[in-house]
């Protein structure tokens, strides 16, 4: 689904949480009213042009979010952290460290 906005409508909620029903060998998922035939190979792609979309923690909990935006201070600073981690792998490791102490903060 292309040029997403950051809301999505709550008819897609079964299919991004895999909410599926199982009758005998097959597995269906129930789309409003209609029960479709899951494949275990579907893969939903849902495509923003949003620069930093703020989506549900529910959606973002389900989903692999991607953010395929390219900056010259981002580039820069994964050039920055090559070079140090070569020259100085100490620091890299520390800078690695703090960053995931601070993901874990995060709520």
């Amino acid at each position: 689904i292309e040029n997403m906005g950051e809301s999505i409508d709550a008819v897609l909620q079964p299919v991004i949480a895999r909410n599926t029903i199982k009758r005998g060998t097959k597995r269906f998922l129930k789309l409003g009213d209609k029960e479709i035939i899951y494949n275990d190979d579907f893969m939903l792609v849902l495509q923003t042009k949003l620069s930093n979309p703020h989506y549900p923690p529910e959606i973002q909990a389900e989903c692999t979010v991607i953010n395929f935006t390219v900056t010259e201070q981002g580039l820069e600073e994964q050039l920055l952290f090559l070079v140090v981690k070569l020259e100085r792998p100490d620091l890299a490791r520390t800078k690695s460290e703090l960053i995931q102490q601070q993901n874990e903060f995060k709520v």
